[in-house]
């Protein structure tokens, strides 16, 4: 018997924790893969050069405990000569998406490249249809919110040496014996890297994997650097499939994701500071996002760390240094400078969990930590798709109005309505002050 598991410590972008709602975690039929009693998969799996027979394993729901679950899987009718696999392997539901954290196994076939730096006791196999999911892609094994242009990085293997950059294709309908006539599927591609190990030609590989929401992942194609190709598909299960959520990404958050907004007011700024920004750095979908002046009044440096979950983009913290301009005082000794300074101001969620349905609105709470730092008291509320003309150019964005009042501060009160287009993000910002001023975001690029 082999085992492994995760113990490692992840670098945190700032030392606040993330505001995270469990909610839809709650539910264990309405995740990606569902953990419900008696859920049953079946996975035929073969490889080009080592193990052109098919091998089918069956999967069952072995335990759960809060949104934590564990699957065993035995061998069905193996080859005369070969010892049926049988093993475990456990998961748990996150708000970052679903995690690996255990498995244990029967000892991969001797026929196959051995996958660590030495053959004695090598934990690291690509000799199950689950291996060759979470091969180099443990945490998360499926990233969520799985959104348009969703990229994460993951490790994995027994010693963690296997790297893998993976990238959300889009959803598309998909064909296996489980389901014949096709099933809607989320598409998820990977660049999966092993060095070190002596068989790691074989653990270097494109990895594509086809989940179905309700059900799991339906069908699995690794194709080797060293050559063969493996695939694994879903024979059979007493799971349905359940529609696919809306995947529209309101503010993309991926490293190097850029762009250049103009703001200006009406009454305290009248020529518009044009400042650009770029995603820097993204550790578990938490994003860094730096602002930098490019011309105007304000010459202004600023970061801000949004964390992108299930909940929806939550701002963790954020800092700005600037020169130039001359508002009215904020409380909490806030200021605004850049158009992120505009959008996060307030309460969280900046925006809300995907397939918010319009008309949904939520409110600041007095005991948050969110009151604390801008001491802002309002509701805000999802519009819902409105068509919104920037320097000529109309964008269909999604709308999102906020009421918000500062204590006696009036330039800190007021209503703000964002437009968020799809893709994109945040494209105009329109904030009417208290005080008769309005505050004009625009995006540029």
């Amino acid at each position: 018997m082999w085992r492994t598991s995760i113990a490692a410590a992840l670098t945190a972008l700032l030392l606040v924790p993330a505001v995270a709602s469990a909610g839809p975690l709650d539910d264990p039929a309405e995740q990606w893969l569902p953990r419900t009693d008696g859920a049953a998969w079946t996975y035929a799996w073969t490889n080009s050069t080592y193990q052109a027979t098919p091998r089918v394993e069956r999967y069952t729901m072995a335990a759960r405990a809060g949104t934590s679950f564990r699957l065993r899987w035995d061998e069905v009718n193996p080859p005369p000569t070969e010892t049926a696999s049988a093993g475990t392997i456990d998961f748990q539901h996150t708000d970052t998406g679903l995690v690996n954290t255990n498995y244990q196994s029967s000892q991969p076939p001797p026929r196959f490249p051995i996958l660590c730096a030495s053959a004695t006791d090598c934990a690291s196999s690509l000799s199950a249809a689950w291996y060759m999911v979470i091969w180099g892609t443990r945490s998360p094994v499926f990233a969520e919110p799985m959104l348009d242009g969703t990229r994460w990085s993951s490790l994995g293997g027994a010693a963690n040496d296997v790297a893998s950059s993976n990238r959300y294709a889009g959803q598309v309908k998909v064909t296996v014996p489980a389901f014949p006539a096709g099933v809607q599927a989320a598409r998820v591609d990977a660049e999966v890297t092993q060095a070190g190990a002596i068989g790691d030609p074989f653990g270097t590989l494109t990895r594509t994997v086809y989940w179905v929401r309700g059900v799991g992942p339906v069908k699995v194609v690794l194709k080797h650097a060293s050559g063969e190709t493996s695939t694994a598909d879903l024979t059979e299960t007493n799971l349905a499939p359940k529609p696919l959520p809306s995947d529209q990404n309101l503010l993309p958050l991926n490293r190097g994701d850029s762009g250049t907004f103009r703001w200006r007011n009406s009454k305290w700024m009248k020529a518009w500071s044009t400042q650009s920004y770029e995603v820097s750095d993204v550790l578990n979908s938490t994003s860094r996002v730096d602002f930098k002046h490019v011309r105007g009044p304000l010459r202004v440096a600023g970061a801000y760390t949004l964390a992108s979950r299930l909940s929806g983009v939550t701002l963790l913290g954020g800092s700005t240094q600037s020169t130039g301009g001359k508002f009215p005082k904020l409380g909490r000794s806030r200021r605004f400078t850049t158009p992120f300074d505009l959008m996060v101001y307030g309460f969280n969620p900046v925006i809300p969990s995907p397939g918010t349905a319009k008309g949904t609105t939520w409110r600041s709470s007095r005991t948050s930590r969110d009151f604390s730092i801008f001491g802002v008291s309002g509701n805000t509320t999802l519009l819902g798709e409105q068509t919104v003309t920037v320097r000529g150019k109309k964008y269909k964005a999604v709308a999102i109005r906020s009421r918000l009042t500062q204590g006696s501060h009036r330039f800190g009160s007021g209503t703000r309505t964002s437009w968020f287009a799809p893709g994109k993000g945040l494209v105009k910002l329109v904030f009417k002050h208290a005080d008769g001023s309005v505050s004009t975001v625009e995006r540029v690029k």
